[in-house]
């Protein structure tokens, strides 16, 4: 759902945190932003969502849709791809977030110079490329909903 609807349903409990087996949930604090207070977060670069589907089931307000049955199924976000630092847009072999992303294959393809590229209706945002990103400053980001 959109980010304000998630912000508006959440109720705060904590609940899918608790359940989340790999820390990648956490509970936003106020240098997350006010309005996301109290929220659960992921942090893609320090740990994504390895999609295990665990948290929906648990989360009491449906801010977490309960009805999800499989990975692909997920919309955390949408990764983008910064193409002026990406090292294989720089034409250096590269094909990290492309072996990581769970969605094999689908989520982020290679173009014919063995570029990624992100196809937003198949990408669930869920970090684990930017987690492996080898550029410093990840070349490719989990935004909200898609681009920003």
């Amino acid at each position: 759902m959109p980010e304000q609807e998630f912000l508006a349903r959440c109720i705060r409990c904590g609940k899918c945190a608790q359940v989340c087996p790999y820390g990648s949930i956490k509970i936003a604090s106020l240098p997350d932003g006010i309005k996301e207070m109290g929220t659960p977060i992921i942090k893609a670069r320090e740990a994504p969502c390895y999609l295990c589907m665990k948290c929906p089931p648990v989360c009491p307000s449906g801010a977490l849709k309960r009805s999800l049955a499989t990975k692909e199924e997920v919309k955390i976000g949408e990764a983008v791809i910064d193409k002026k630092i990406c090292l294989a847009w720089q034409d250096t072999l590269c094909r990290t977030c492309y072996n990581d992303c769970p969605i094999f294959d689908e989520a982020i393809t290679m173009d014919a110079k063995l570029r990624p590229v992100v196809h937003e209706k198949k990408c669930t945002g869920c970090g684990i490329c930017e987690k492996v990103c080898p550029v410093e400053e990840a070349a490719i980001v989990v935004k909200a909903g898609g681009k920003a």
